[in-house]
């Protein structure tokens, strides 16, 4: 194992999250099983309290599980010097069999936990507590997730061995290699370019829409999970390439790297951040008719699509940076 202050956060962190969520999902079945908020009894007096702490918890260990992702990503491109062959962090994902399911979990968990988070939000916001099945249910869902991240993550750190040889992004990110990734970069990237911004003009022209008319969440929500996947496709296509200015250098973790002002972090915070605050429209418009929310959910919505625009705007912001000044031209590749 290697010794770092960042790891040992992580570690710790991730256990106390596990923890947090495996007390809270007990709790949760139990609240399942006996919520009747038209009984006064003491047994519902003391789930209305309990639910009031989980809730609590949950808000700082999900919070910690969004900082999380960016803090794991900061620690990978940290420790790379110490691994033969290793550039960033792409390098020491590779270190052993863990690192790269570790951190697709995070990103899954990113988007789970902020989902979670809008709908506890709401939730609280209703003085009958609506959402609190489907909110401890989806809860249920998320820790399975969450408890496999844990233990990835732990696998990863503590089977890392100083001075291991190691694939650097070069070899990684290019179409010979193996996986998704040498499947995107075999994509033409007009191709690519071309879904991008479609996708994104999309989702931010649904977004306009529902904010001025507040009708088509659902569908705004949907195009989300296109925006989401199209950017994570162009950063390793043709964003990264444009701020390299080298057309061969794929990797999406070098952008994270001083040498090119750390980029990569309020890129990936924009996709991301939108696609969740996109993806939370949608997932409490069903509940629009609920008495207790009827004011307040489309305050909310109206909110996270604000939110998710933008997040898209600076994303669209640094990607149009990169292409306008960058002294590389894809055209003839």
């Amino acid at each position: 194992m290697i010794f770092h202050p960042a790891i040992l956060a992580l570690l710790v962190g991730s256990l106390l999250v596990s923890l947090m969520l495996i007390v809270s999902c007990i709790y949760g079945v139990e609240i399942l099983a006996r919520w009747d908020l038209r009984s006064g009894s003491e047994k519902q007096l003391a789930l209305e309290r309990r639910t009031y702490l989980i809730s609590m918890l949950m808000a700082y260990a999900f919070g910690f599980q969004l900082l999380s992702l960016f803090l794991f990503i900061y620690t990978a491109d940290t420790i790379s010097p110490l691994f033969v062959g290793a550039m960033c962090a792409a390098g020491s994902l590779n270190a052993n069999a863990w690192g790269y399911p570790t951190i697709i979990l995070k990103v899954v968990n990113f988007v789970l936990a902020g989902l979670w988070l809008i709908l506890n939000t709401t939730d609280n916001r209703g003085y009958d507590y609506p959402l609190i099945r489907l909110k401890y249910f989806f809860l249920l869902g998320i820790t399975p997730f969450v408890l496999a991240e844990g233990i990835s993550q732990a696998s990863y750190f503590l089977g890392l061995e100083p001075n291991i040889i190691t694939s650097c992004c070069g070899t990684l990110f290019t179409s010979d290699a193996e996986g998704v990734t040498s499947g995107i970069v075999a994509l033409p990237h007009t191709l690519v370019e071309a879904v991008f911004y479609t996708s994104l003009a999309a989702t931010m022209g649904l977004g306009l829409f529902f904010y001025a008319r507040g009708k088509a969440a659902w569908l705004f929500a949907a195009v989300n999970i296109v925006m989401l996947l199209a950017s994570i496709a162009a950063l390793i296509s043709f964003i990264s390439l444009y701020f390299y200015e080298m057309p061969t250098h794929h990797c999406p973790f070098c952008l994270l790297q001083k040498e090119y002002g750390f980029v990569g972090y309020p890129l990936y915070l924009a996709f991301l951040c939108g696609a969740v605050a996109g993806l939370g429209v949608g997932l409490i418009g069903p509940f629009r008719k609920a008495k207790s929310l009827v004011s307040v959910i489309p305050l909310i919505q109206r909110n996270l699509t604000a939110i998710s625009l933008a997040a898209y705007s600076l994303g669209l912001a640094i990607t149009l940076y990169g292409v306008i000044f960058s002294n590389l031209s894809l055209r003839g590749y």
